[in-house]
């Protein structure tokens, strides 16, 4: 199987059914789109000040609209993703280690994906380079307990349990 890294807390926010799509600077293989993939929580740090900007928007529950126009430029479910934001806030969430699985979807265009959500741009980072595609998330499948993993750049093969028994 397929396995693709993605920082925290965007992997964690994937597998809880938070975040619907994964935005890429480039379109997903062909050969993966249906297929069922390993979503792995990268090694790297937090950004907490990014991530409290975020919690921060989200979470002003006496401003619907700025939450609605938030939720949809990032493309987040706010009642999914606060539970997620803070687990990560706490520093609670899995690094460096398999987490899921998700369905990878048909790609979208990003700015097909900001029409859809009346936003002018559909991005989960500050990066515009990364929402030129819009990955559909699907049939996300959270592991009872994260399995630690070295991860890679771009779609990598996660092992198979014959592989990882020759490990231990």
């Amino acid at each position: 199987m397929k396995a693709f890294t993605v920082w925290q807390p965007w992997a964690s926010l994937i597998i809880a059914g938070a975040k619907p799509y994964e935005f890429r600077g480039w379109r997903a293989p062909r050969s993966l789109i249906g297929q069922r993939i390993v979503i792995h929580a990268a090694a790297r740090k937090i950004d907490f000040e990014e991530l409290t900007v975020l919690f921060n928007v989200l979470a002003l529950r006496d401003k619907s609209a700025q939450i609605a126009r938030a939720a949809a430029e990032t493309c987040l479910f706010p009642t999914l993703a606060i539970p997620v934001l803070n687990r990560a806030l706490g520093r609670e969430l899995p690094m460096a280690a398999g987490i899921g699985t998700a369905v990878l979807g048909e790609p979208r265009l990003g700015t097909k994906i900001a029409e859809e959500f009346g936003v002018p741009r559909a991005n989960d980072s500050d990066r515009d380079e990364h929402a030129n595609w819009g990955w559909p998330m699907l049939d996300f499948e959270p592991w009872p307990e994260p399995i630690p993993m070295r991860g890679a750049q771009g779609f990598w093969n996660w092992p198979t349990p014959e592989q990882f028994a020759g490990e231990i």
